[in-house]
């Protein structure tokens, strides 16, 4: 689970990048779809949320099984903790 603002704040923002699927952020954080879309729901107005909902929604770059190979590489250099 989410443990500080600045990883809530990371998780958000994976969450809302078209070409980051929802595997990163279960690999980084631990959450699966369904956690994230709790996350979102609670941390978002109203409004974003739904916007963002109706963004990811059938998206195939949200979801690895669905995505074109083309597509490229799943993870950012930048998604993975310094260590």
């Amino acid at each position: 689970m989410v443990q500080s603002e600045s990883e809530l704040s990371r998780v958000i923002e994976m969450a809302w990048e078209d070409r980051t699927p929802f595997e990163a952020i279960q690999a980084q954080f631990g959450l699966n779809e369904g956690e994230v879309i709790t996350v979102m729901r609670r941390s978002l107005k109203p409004s974003s949320f739904k916007l963002w909902r109706e963004r990811v929604s059938g998206r195939q770059t949200k979801h690895l099984q669905l995505r074109d190979p083309q597509v490229g590489r799943a993870y950012c250099p930048t998604q993975y903790k310094q260590r």
